[in-house]
């Protein structure tokens, strides 16, 4: 029965631990206004498609 007890209480520590860091990274999301990070960085996975198009235009410009 002892075992049981202490599953129950890391079970409800874990909780409280989870729900802090969830609060935690809505307020470092959302109080520092870091729209400008977001933005910059929202276009990150299309930077090799804009590098490759400008290889293209540069190649065709040599030819």
């Amino acid at each position: 029965m002892a075992i049981e007890t202490i599953f129950n209480d890391a079970s409800i520590v874990m909780t409280v631990v989870s729900l802090a860091t969830f609060i935690g990274i809505l307020w470092w999301t959302f109080a520092y206004k870091r729209s400008r990070d977001f933005d910059a960085v929202a276009y990150l996975p299309f930077a090799d498609d804009i590098d490759e198009d400008r290889e293209m235009n540069m190649e065709k410009r040599h030819v």
